[in-house]
């Protein structure tokens, strides 16, 4: 089955106007001045005042050991 009618180039150009990427914002982590993602774990652990996250699998949150 056929569309009704072409979709007309401006129209097509206006609904792609919302396609547009944004640019990923960072900070720093308070702790140890690395850049990480907003509401994600820095490699110390630290994700907001009062919130640590701890995975020891992954090596986040976990204090490294001098051999």
């Amino acid at each position: 089955m056929l569309p009704p009618q072409r979709v007309s180039y401006g129209r097509t150009r206006r609904r792609r106007a919302h396609h547009a990427l944004t640019e990923i914002t960072g900070t720093q982590c308070p702790i140890t001045f690395v850049p990480k993602q907003h509401h994600r774990a820095a490699e110390s652990g630290y994700v907001r005042p009062g919130l640590r996250i701890r995975v020891p699998k992954l090596g986040i949150g976990v204090e490294e050991r001098g051999s």
